[in-house]
């Protein structure tokens, strides 16, 4: 007895510290992870969070190439996609589909988590609403939507561009393994203003490029002060509507309806490839000109500070032989354009063990670009 005491007295004292240290967020990660048999966060985790909609109104569906479906995929790529944990396979060719596969039970309805391919969608929001004049100018300063930012040593010089291109010079580690790193907090916590709005700047804003998600999040709040409404509504009247998406889609909140705007929209395949065709086509849909294209243009081409493999929310590689720049997210999700063959790749899946020998990028884009290039050209 007086054992099992001793444990119950030390699992409240540790739940007790673990409140008072502000580590909660850490029984929410483990109820929605460990107990549900997974050891992190998954591509199917979007009904254990709050969410706001993202609304389609006429879906369109993709018109088919002649010879959609009518070639195996060679071993090679087939092979690598069973490795890792592929969901969804897509290709698009000269604005129709040209293939489509899926596996472990994912269909053409399946909706799964972009994770940080929406960083590149909350970066179009904001090239939508300065398009609008919503928002004045790209290099704003975020304290003039917080100006309590000004109260933080550089807080006051960051702007929203420098958030866009991943140089806030933001206190943050992007680490997705340990628990008690931001990156967990923002994910599995309740407040996205605690998370984040807690962390300090570590150096001037724009003097050195720095992957980080909380800078997105941060981005994402400016754009949300500015227009007054969800993210989400904004995402549905200017792009899911316009793209004539095939399915409503979800975007993960906090519990005050803020979006994760570093991650966590939940939609299908086929309508993430329906945001890489807009790229391929200079921001237009029809004759609609639905994001200008000097926005899209500034979105994909390389930053200094990158040493050319970032730019405005999109990954670039223009090193490789057929380049191509993309969406990116955990685990192996990917939006890719590839320009010189008016093709998209998409492919979703849960890759946890994707290796990033290439400047940081995972070695599965390139290989699935010259891969799917060769195959389909």
């Amino acid at each position: 007895m007086k054992i099992l005491k001793y444990m119950i007295g030390g699992a409240v004292a540790g739940a007790a510290a673990a409140y008072f240290l502000g580590y909660d967020y850490l029984f929410s990660g483990i109820s929605k992870t460990y107990l549900k048999g997974k050891s992190s966060a998954y591509i199917d985790d979007g009904d254990l969070f709050p969410s706001n909609p993202v609304a389609t109104e006429s879906p369109e569906l993709w018109e088919e190439d002649p010879d959609y479906n009518k070639k195996e995929l060679p071993k090679s790529l087939v092979d690598n996609l069973k490795h890792s944990k592929t969901a969804a396979f897509i290709v698009i060719r000269s604005g129709k589909i040209l293939h489509e596969q899926y596996w472990d039970g994912y269909n053409q309805l399946s909706q799964t988590n972009s994770f940080s391919m929406a960083k590149a969608v909350t970066v179009m929001l904001l090239g939508k609403a300065l398009e609008e004049g919503i928002i004045k100018d790209i290099d704003e300063k975020m304290a003039t939507f917080y100006p309590e930012l000004r109260e933080k040593t550089f807080g006051s010089s960051v702007t929203l561009k420098n958030l866009a291109q991943m140089e806030a010079g933001l206190d943050w580690d992007e680490n997705y393994n340990n628990p008690f790193l931001p990156n967990a907090k923002a994910y599995y916590g309740k407040s996205l203003v605690k998370a984040v709005f807690s962390r300090k700047f570590k150096e001037e804003p724009g003097s050195r490029f720095e992957y980080q998600s909380g800078s997105t999040q941060l981005l994402g709040f400016a754009v949300k002060k500015a227009l007054g409404k969800p993210l989400a509504t904004y995402l549905s009247e200017k792009f899911w509507i316009p793209l004539g998406m095939e399915q409503n889609a979800k975007w993960s909140t906090d519990n005050y309806g803020m979006e994760k705007t570093y991650c966590c929209i939940h939609s299908n395949a086929r309508d993430f490839a329906k945001l890489g065709q807009l790229f391929l086509n200079d921001g237009k849909v029809g004759d609609q000109q639905v994001l200008n294209t000097a926005f899209i243009e500034a979105m994909r081409t390389p930053t200094e500070k990158s040493e050319g493999i970032y730019g405005l929310g999109l990954w670039i590689n223009n090193d490789n032989p057929v380049r191509h720049y993309y969406f990116l997210g955990l685990q192996g999700q990917y939006i890719i354009m590839v320009p010189e063959y008016q093709m998209i790749i998409v492919r979703t899946g849960s890759y946890s063990n994707s290796p990033k020998n290439d400047r940081g990028r995972p070695d599965q884009v390139r290989f699935l670009v010259n891969e799917t290039v060769q195959f389909f050209q």
